[in-house]
């Protein structure tokens, strides 16, 4: 093997920040030259003024000169043609068409739904850590803000305001923050918006537009932050997607149980399937041993057993203590499952997350549909 043909094997295998995958299985690799122990590289980026491209250049750079005999990188940075980026779409798509919804119930996809009977009850805090803990598991993972009015999962997750999904053509692409690919409606308003007020149509467009046109590739797990309660955007995916699992999100207390019950019927309706009750704000302990119970106790519970069936038990799958470091991590854009730390919160949630995972994964490692009995 030439030095050349080292140098474009290392380059190659460069990964897109964005698609997440090799630069050279895109394409996007030119023309590589080697006089003694200086390489220049080609590269084309999808389009101009691409967000990536800083650190594909920084990260191209690093793989040529990792070859042996190289000491000095020269990388040129083109911009691929219009046929060039229809191919690429195209490839990506994999012979689907355009604006198709890829997570039907032929999907190989598991869609989970993360809702609650009302605000405040930490359902998107909750959804956004489950998110990175899963990926943190290995599964590659995608989260849709249908949250449309009450948006928070950018914030949540670190997302610098200003971020908006990279166009290729008609195809979104969306960002991607602590290992997971993300969509939302606050990655779309104009400087100084800082409200959505729409009605039904404008919801259900929406909605629609995030399953349609955002590409997230191959994915192990969709989640969905849903609104609270039973409104619009939850009948609307109730018509997109009504094989989706449903998590349910409630707070010990007993008004906050008797509403979750209520978002849990209505996806019940649609025909989707309420797999568990997440209690989140439970007890927690203090350093001197005494329990603290601020929102009472046996909410979760309650609600697990209003939902089940004859045939058919809803399990509470976690109860996560009340945690000021979750609360703290999520005003800061950094959920705390993603760090070393123990607190209990945090250990809950991957906990969840580390189960979600051994049921999803085939016995060769590769992930797989995941399913709770």
């Amino acid at each position: 093997m030439t030095a050349a043909e080292r140098v474009r094997s290392a380059v190659a295998a460069v990964t897109d920040p964005e698609l997440r995958r090799p630069i050279g299985e895109l394409d996007m690799v030119r023309e590589i030259s080697v006089d003694g122990d200086r390489a220049r590289v080609g590269i084309v980026l999808t389009i101009v003024g691409c967000p990536a491209a800083a650190r594909i250049e920084a990260d191209v750079r690093g793989a040529a000169t990792s070859v042996p005999g190289i000491a000095e990188v020269e990388v040129e940075v083109g911009v691929m043609t219009p046929a060039e980026r229809k191919a690429l779409t195209e490839k990506l798509r994999a012979g689907r068409p355009a604006r198709h919804m890829p997570f039907g119930p032929d999907s190989l996809t598991r869609v989970i739904l993360v809702s609650s009977g009302k605000g405040g009850v930490g359902k998107s805090t909750v959804t956004a850590n489950l998110a990175v803990a899963l990926a943190d598991q290995g599964l590659s993972v995608g989260l849709v803000d249908a949250d449309v009015h009450g948006f928070s999962i950018p914030g949540l997750l670190g997302i610098p305001a200003g971020t908006q999904p990279t166009r290729i053509d008609d195809m979104m692409l969306p960002p991607v923050a602590h290992g997971v690919k993300t969509i939302s409606i606050g990655m779309f308003l104009r400087d100084g918006e800082s409200v959505v007020a729409w009605r039904g149509p404008m919801l259900h467009r929406t909605v629609s537009q995030f399953l349609t046109d955002v590409f997230f590739g191959d994915l192990d797990v969709l989640l969905i932050d849903m609104p609270p309660g039973t409104g619009d955007i939850a009948i609307s995916i109730g018509q997109l997607l009504p094989h989706a699992e449903v998590l349910v999100v409630t707070t010990p207390q007993t008004a906050a149980a008797e509403v979750a019950i209520r978002s849990g019927l209505v996806a019940r309706q649609t025909g989707q399937r309420v797999i568990g009750v997440i209690e989140n704000m439970a007890a927690y302990t203090l350093p001197d041993g005494t329990l603290i119970d601020l929102f009472g106790s046996g909410g979760g519970a309650a609600v697990a057993e209003a939902l089940s069936e004859p045939g058919a038990t809803v399990p509470l799958l976690a109860s996560i203590p009340l945690s000021p470091a979750l609360r703290q991590g999520g005003d800061a854009g950094e959920p705390i499952v993603g760090g070393g730390t123990t607190d209990a919160a945090a250990a809950t949630i991957r906990d969840l997350a580390a189960t979600l995972a051994r049921q999803g994964r085939g016995l060769s490692g590769r992930s797989l549909p995941m399913s709770i009995g």
